[in-house]
Formats: structure tokens, C-alpha cells, sequence
């Protein structure tokens, strides 16, 4: 059944569209007001009223008036001179994302557009025609310029597209589709470039797949307490009714049942140690802090994908025309920037758990839970692996919405660079997934050592899964694939389904 495009988009939604090709068709009343805005376009379009990006040039040439019969021409010369991003491809998720995103922003019927654009967009995204979007070149105000640009190319039968695994022509795709290229009218080209879609789809999936990593993330903690034998008292519920952060009583009730009905535990019940670490007993405040950014950072992305972020704005109900700042990627910037932090947090804190059950001298296990240790030197260069991540987390935190650069001539005088932070916060979450995963095959490793004995339920069915991609490590063996293994476990979903099967659904956000 096709998602129609009205006034709401969830996030559930843009998800089911990008990644699992639900189809998209524009619904009737939405067709119906971009159909009226558009009418209130061509009746300015018979007067002699200047209107930005209308009748007038972009940017430094706002001020100069274009005459009537080369609408048309500026409207197609804004979009060529516009696409001249650099850089790797943004990934095919990631485009579908934007083509979504921005029929879903004129699909609202204040831009001025015709349908047949909507219709245009929606026929690439359900045909899975994808254009060829370089990810550098936006500085994320008046929105993301040159990637949008680049998206849209092939509308008029210009750029690239991948389609079906081979790259062609933006004018050879809208011949396998049947359509004829676009003519761009007054206020279309601008239409289609000015927002920010390209750093808004890479939010979007961002918070999606970062929901799924702060759970690993609470099963690794749970599996490395066990294996070093730590307390639970830490996640009694009195704890955080005390301090009662939302993130913190979320994290510290996934432990609580992933560790529920442990023999190890009971096993140290009365053992003279007085308490662990920071990094197992601070879990609940340190993931739970994290899990607050992202539900803050959430809320942002869902306002901002059910935005409209052109400009000028067209308010035709009540006959006005707005030059504003909507298309300003500041909210993103900074939400983008703050989650970047809350996930290399996530992964400084799991590097620490490594260390403790790595060093012998902290955990009590073998050097480097090695068999054999000298002549095989078991997980000691994961560690190095996971310090070196979380030292590239830390520079890649600077903050991009701090930075700004005037751009057109100083008439766009502060820009966001929300583009930029949205791609550094993707490198941290990639990061953080290789950190994570190196703490769930160390937490594999040394809970072995703990035997006979049985962890909690949750722990059991995550060592279960892990042991169900590698197996014991007796003797040094090639360790790059089966690191691969364990974070396709994590990025598939399969470790969060394999404890939720057995504690229920745990907690993804505060």
C-alpha cells in the first residue's frame, strides 16, 4: 500500500520509503493546495510585482529584475550553476532520503510549485532511479544548495543517476520512465534547491540507526558486567528515583532485566569487593545522558521533515509573499552536533569497559583473555583498535555549528554548516558501532572464562548470538571478519531482536 504524501510524515514512515521501497503517491488534498499556490504564483506572474527567485535574480542579484519571457531560462540556470558538489556520492539511502524530504516540504503547497515536480520526484524515488549526489559543498544555508541542485538535475534531463546498478544520464532515466524533461516555470528551480533535506535525511536515519545502537550498547554493558563479575546494586530502581533523569531510568531498567535471574551473580553475592568501576557502575547516568540527547535530537528531526524550508515563502490564503530564513540549517547544525557527542560518549565509556577486561591486573582473567598468553596475544590489539576510534570521536566532536562563513557577496552572511555536522555525526555513530562491537566479542571472551556458570537471561541470549558468528578464540587467529561479523550483528538489528526475544522490548530512548 503507498505512503500518500499529505501534512505529516513520521519517522517510522520515511524509514519503510527509503529502506524497504514503500511506494509514494501525493495525496488528493495536498495535490489540491500546491495546485492553488501554484495558480497565486501565475496570477503575481501577470503583474508587475517583484517577488525573489520569481521575477528576480538569486542571492547578490535579488535586485535585479528579470524580464518575463527568461523565467524560464533563470529557473534551469539555477539549477546548473547550483550543482557543483564535490566529494564522494551521499549513499542511495541517503538520496532517497532527500527526494523524499523535499516532495514531502512542497507537497505543503507554499512554494509554488506545479504537482507535476512532486509527481517527478516521487516517480524517481518509487522507480528507484537515484541521482548521483556529491556530499560535499553545502554550507547549509540558504539551505543545501549544490546537493539539492545535484538531486534535481536530472528532472530537466541533466546529471547522473544510478539505476538499476549502472550510472546514466539524468535524460537517459526519464527515458526508461517514460517522462519528457521538465521545463522549470517561475519559482520552480528555486523551489526544489532551497532547504535542507540533504542534512535532514542524514538525520533522520541517523536517530533511526542510533536507537538501535544505544540498545547494543546496554546489552555490551550488561555482558561486561557479568564477565568481570561487577554488582547490580547500581541498577536498583532506588538509584535513579533519586536522580530521576529519564535516560537514566530507561538504561538502568534494561540492565536490570537483561542481567535478571544470573547465577554469577548470586554466585558473589557476599564477596568483599565495594564497588566496580565507573564504566559498569555508571551506566545508567553516562548512557542515559545519551539517551536524552537523542530524544531531544529526535523531536528536532521530526519538526524538521515536516517543514517547509523555501523561501521566499507562499502564504496565498492571505495573498503574501515572505523572504525569511526557513531554509537556515542552524536547528539541524546544532542538533547534529550534539548528538555526534552523545554517541562518542557512548563509545569512550565502552572502550574503558574493554580495558578493564583486557587488563589483567583490573579484571582477574587472563592477559588479554588469551589462551596461552605470550605465545598468543588473544584481544590486546582490539583495545588499541577501539582507543584509536574514540580518539578519532573526539576530534571529529568539534562542534561544525560553531563555524560560519559568509557566502554570495556577504548577502548570505551566516550559514550553519549543518551538512557538515550531520556527515562528522555519521563517522562517530560508524565509530562507535566498531567500539561496541569489539566490547561484545570481549564480553564474549571473558565470560567463557566464567563457566559453569550462567549469566543473566539477557546476557545468555547476546552470547548465544555472538557465538552463533565466532566462536571461542583458543589461539590467535584472523580477527578483521569476525569484528565485521559482530557489527553486521549489531547494525542488522539481530543481537537487539535475540535479548529482546527472551527480556522483551527494551527501552530505545528516554
Amino acid at each position: 500500500m503507498a505512503l500518500e504524501l499529505n501534512n505529516h510524515l513520521s519517522l517510522d514512515e520515511l524509514i519503510d520509503v527509503v529502506r524497504n521501497q514503500t511506494p509514494v503517491a501525493l495525496a488528493d488534498s495536498a495535490r489540491e493546495r500546491v495546485a492553488n499556490c501554484r495558480a497565486y504564483i501565475e496570477s503575481i506572474l501577470e503583474g508587475d510585482r517583484p517577488v525573489y527567485g520569481v521575477t528576480t535574480g538569486f542571492g547578490k542579484f535579488a535586485n535585479v529584475i528579470i524580464d518575463a519571457g527568461e523565467v524560464k531560462e533563470l529557473q534551469r540556470n539555477l539549477l546548473l550553476s547550483h550543482a557543483i558538489g564535490v566529494g564522494e556520492s551521499f549513499s542511495t539511502e541517503v538520496v532517497r532520503g532527500m527526494l523524499l524530504l523535499r516532495a514531502q516540504s512542497l507537497a505543503f503547497g507554499n512554494s509554488g510549485v506545479r504537482p507535476v515536480l512532486i509527481e517527478y520526484l516521487l516517480a524517481f524515488l518509487n522507480n528507484n532511479v537515484h541521482p548521483i549526489v556529491p556530499s560535499q559543498g553545502s554550507v547549509g544555508a540558504s539551505g543545501d544548495l549544490a546537493p539539492l541542485a545535484h538531486m534535481c538535475l536530472p528532472l530537466i534531463g541533466e546529471g547522473e543517476v544510478e539505476y538499476h546498478g549502472k550510472v546514466i544520464s539524468g535524460a537517459e532515466a526519464l527515458k526508461a520512465l517514460g517522462l519528457k524533461p521538465i521545463v522549470l516555470e517561475a519559482k520552480e528551480g528555486l523551489a526544489l534547491i532551497n532547504g535542507t533535506q540533504a542534512m535532514a535525511s542524514m538525520m533522520a536515519l541517523l536517530v533511526w540507526d542510533t536507537r538501535r545502537l544505544f540498545k547494543s550498547a546496554d546489552i555490551a554493558a550488561a555482558l561486561t558486567i557479568e564477565a568481570l563479575k561487577a554488582s547490580h546494586q547500581p541498577f536498583d530502581p532506588a538509584v535513579t528515583r533519586l536522580r530521576p533523569h529519564p535516560g537514566a531510568i530507561r538504561v538502568s531498567e534494561n540492565i536490570g532485566r537483561i542481567l535478571q535471574d544470573s547465577e554469577i551473580q548470586r554466585s558473589h553475592i557476599n564477596c568483599d569487593k565495594v564497588q566496580d568501576a565507573y564504566s559498569m557502575r555508571a551506566v545508567p547516568q553516562v548512557h542515559g545522558a545519551s539517551r536524552d540527547a537523542l530524544t531531544h535530537v529526535i523531536s528536532i528531526v521530526e519538526r524538521e521533515i515536516n517543514s517547509v524550508t523555501d523561501n521566499p515563502l507562499i502564504i496565498w490564503e492571505e495573498d503574501k509573499i515572505i523572504s525569511a530564513g526557513n531554509f537556515h540549517g542552524q536547528p539541524l547544525a546544532l542538533a547534529a552536533d550534539y548528538l555526534g557527542i552523545a554517541i562518542a560518549e557512548i563509545a569512550n565509556i565502552s572502550e574503558r569497559r574493554i580495558e578493564q577486561m583486557l587488563n589483567p591486573a583490573l579484571s582477574g582473567l587472563p592477559a588479554f583473555l588469551a589462551e596461552q598468553g605470550g605465545l598468543h596475544s588473544g584481544l590486546m590489539i582490539s583495545q588499541y583498535t577501539a582507543a584509536a576510534l574514540v580518539s578519532e570521536n573526539k576530534v571529529l566532536t568539534h562542534p561544525a555549528s560553531v563555524d560560519s562563513i559568509p557566502t554570495s557577496a556577504n548577502q548570505e552572511d551566516h550559514v550553519s554548516m549543518g551538512t557538515h555536522a550531520a556527515r562528522k555525526a555519521r563517522s562517530i555513530f560508524e565509530n562507535t558501532l566498531v567500539v561496541i562491537a569489539i566490547e561484545l566479542v570481549s564480553g564474549a571472551q571473558a565470560l567463557d572464562f566464567q563457566k559453569p556458570l550462567e549469566p543473566g537471561q539477557g546476557v545468555a541470549a547476546a552470547h548465544w548470538q555472538i557465538r552463533q558468528q565466532i566462536t571461542h578464540l583458543d589461539r590467535d587467529r584472523y580477527l578483521r571478519p569476525e569484528l565485521d561479523k559482530i557489527r553486521m550483528l549489531i547494525r542488522s538489528g539481530e543481537l537487539v531482536r535475540a535479548v529482546e526475544d527472551v527480556v522483551g522490548p527494551l527501552n530505545w530512548q528516554a
